[in-house]
């Protein structure tokens, strides 16, 4: 019989053994481990003798390590349930990409972790490098490359072992580099734990689990993961096997594709050179050409002038042309190849008129490639044709720009020639006069020509400036965005002074005038490369132009103190006179106004907030004396 105090009855000791049963229940049943404590309380209540709460205190104890045990059991019985489910979907999955998406998928799943991600070593760069991720929402970190032996990954990835940290910004084991840091902060990582991915003796990348709160991660969750990253580097292999199994079936199925396309162009050859005259004798344009070109090769085309401007383009995307394959083509005169695009130079004599682009066809029979620099020749001649077509329509542009910008004229008889050539005067045109230091003329006038027929305006030289005439309310605004785009046409800087916008052919003329004042004014205040009007230049525009808004200079450099003023009744403006009418001296600005000296600092602080921080600098300086003084002088109102 169990031990008993004196007058511990049998009743008692009944309880204790009720206690007992109880606990082998609960393990049974695979109670919460808070029950196990239950039936020593029972067995308290109902009186049982010391010995027996002690027999049953330490079977308690017992019973709970069996629990942690089986526990452990189960949990371990699961996480190779799951292991083994992971490495069947694996084996099931061919695509590489989905491969490493399942991984890190499934790593997010066992381990219950914020985030889980996966790296890739580039065993040419000396690196590894973010291949996939699942709980990620910073793109730096998505797109992050740590060198071998940098922060966690790297030293993962340089070693072969796994490393963990709780929070891998206050741990000093690892070499720690700003891009990194900057990632994992914006990531907001703190606990990291990191696997390799081993094929044998090689590793090639890294398996992650993170947290975005410090924690520890259990010796079991490392043994876990490093399970995970053996089977999915294993089926990592598997994937790049079968995809070059496929790239390899891929270049075969091109090999005898090849062969047949060269007995389709041998049966073809007889046709092509009918077809190819026969779009000569059609007159047909550049889009023509490129339709029969890429009807006769099975490819896309693209046909480019010798500026680069694509002319045409037929089953392509947009592709501009590569020079060095040009240069190529035309020094040799034979069509190259160059990252499986075809060129042929377009050419008339010595003279590069363009080129045409082949895609879709990275080999070419020699049938086929003769065919394609016959296509050339006829090119060459569809692009002469069509620069004398331009150069007619051009000179007629320019004849009748200059006949615009002359002091007197026909009115109705221009506007009747500008209809005839798409220019609706009756709406608002400015004039824009273009200059290029180190641009020759003709090269910037055919751009100028370019831009103006794009914006159903008129381009030409006009006493050896390059004038356009273009539709526009805003002049200044599009002097910026001309400026910027015959820039890039060109290659160099190109400044442009405009004025207007004017409406009919009267204006014209003194727009002329004034957009080469602004002009002048640009190169001499060395903003070279840049667009505007005479009202983008401050008091310069002021000083030079004809009919200055001095309204609307006031109103756009003191603005915001005139409007300040009038809706508290400040007196901002009176300060800033006082304040610049005595040598920026805040003590004799105070005793002019009658206040203390903390209220005019107080007064100049508001000033700089609705002004700017340089309203004090001489440049700005300068142009609000100014515009206080017209201010002063202005009538009430």
């Amino acid at each position: 019989m169990p031990p008993t105090t004196q007058g511990a009855g049998p009743a008692d000791t009944r309880a204790a053994l009720r206690g007992l049963r109880g606990l082998l229940d609960l393990l049974d049943r695979g109670a919460p481990a808070e029950e196990f404590a239950r039936p020593a309380a029972r067995a308290r209540e109902a009186g049982a003798a010391p010995a027996d709460l002690a027999a049953l205190d330490e079977a308690t104890d017992v019973a709970l390590r069996v629990h942690r045990t089986l526990g452990t059991h189960r949990r371990r019985e699961a996480e190779l349930t799951a292991l083994f489910d992971t490495a069947s979907d694996l084996a099931a999955l061919r695509d590489a990409d989905a491969v490493l998406r399942a991984i890190v998928r499934r790593a997010k799943l066992l381990l219950g972790t914020d985030v889980t991600y996966l790296s890739l070593n580039d065993e040419a760069a000396g690196d590894t490098y973010m291949r996939v991720t699942d709980g990620s929402v910073a793109a730096a970190f998505q797109q992050l490359r740590l060198g071998m032996g940098e922060g966690l990954g790297g030293l993962v990835a340089q070693t072969a072992r796994p490393y963990v940290t709780g929070d891998y910004q206050q741990d000093p084991r690892f070499h720690h580099t700003d891009a990194i840091d900057s990632a994992v902060l914006q990531e907001g990582l703190r606990a990291i734990l990191g696997v390799p991915l081993r094929l044998g003796s090689r590793v090639i990348g890294v398996l992650y689990a993170a947290d975005r709160a410090a924690r520890t991660f259990a010796t079991e969750e490392i043994v876990l993961l490093s399970s995970l990253a053996d089977h999915a580097a294993i089926a990592i292999d598997g994937a790049r096997l079968l995809e070059e199994t496929r790239a390899a079936l891929v270049d075969l199925n091109a090999a005898t594709e090849t062969i047949r396309a060269h007995s389709r162009a041998r049966r073809r050859a007889e046709q092509a050179h009918d077809q190819l005259t026969d779009l000569v004798l059609r007159g047909g344009g550049a889009g023509d050409v490129a339709d029969g070109i890429a009807a006769l090769l099975d490819g896309g085309v693209l046909i480019h002038d010798a500026d680069g401007v694509e002319l045409a383009r037929t089953a392509a995307g947009p592709l501009p042309p590569p020079a060095p394959a040009v240069a190529a083509s035309r020094a040799s005169g034979r069509a190259v190849p160059q990252d499986g695009t075809w060129v042929c130079a377009v050419l008339a004599g010595p003279e590069l008129l363009g080129s045409i682009a082949l895609t879709g066809r990275p080999e070419l029979a020699d049938a086929d490639r003769r065919l394609f620099e016959r296509a050339g020749v006829v090119t060459a001649l569809l692009l002469l044709l069509r620069r004398s077509v331009a150069e007619t329509e051009d000179r007629v542009r320019g004849e009748l720009l200059g006949d615009l910008l002359a002091p007197s004229g026909d009115p109705a008889g221009l506007a009747g020639r500008a209809r005839r050539l798409g220019v609706r005067l009756d709406r608002p045109h400015a004039v824009f006069v273009a200059h290029g230091e180190s641009v020759p003329r003709p090269r910037l006038l055919a751009a100028a020509h370019r831009a103006a027929r794009t914006h159903s305006g008129l381009a030409g030289l006009h006493h050896d400036d390059v004038v356009l005439v273009t539709p526009a309310v805003a002049p200044g605004e599009a002097a910026r965005t001309l400026a910027a785009a015959l820039g890039q046409a060109v290659g160099a800087p190109v400044t442009v002074g405009a004025a207007g916008p004017a409406t009919g052919t009267a204006g014209l003329p003194a727009a002329h005038a004034e957009a080469l004042r602004c002009l002048s004014a640009l190169r001499a205040l060395g903003h070279t490369g840049h667009g505007a009007a005479l009202a983008d230049l401050g008091f310069v525009g002021l000083l030079i132009g004809e009919q200055a808004d001095l309204g609307g200079y006031v109103k756009a450099t003191l603005g915001p103190l005139l409007e300040y003023d009038a809706e508290r009744g400040t007196e901002l403006l009176r300060t800033l006179e006082a304040y610049f009418g005595h040598d920026r001296s805040l003590t004799k600005a105070k005793t002019a106004l009658h206040v203390h000296v903390n209220t005019v600092v107080q007064r100049l602080e508001r000033v700089a907030r609705l002004l700017g921080d340089d309203w004090n600098t001489p440049a700005r300086t300068l142009e609000i004396q100014l515009a206080l003084r017209l201010h002063r002088l202005a009538p009430p109102g």
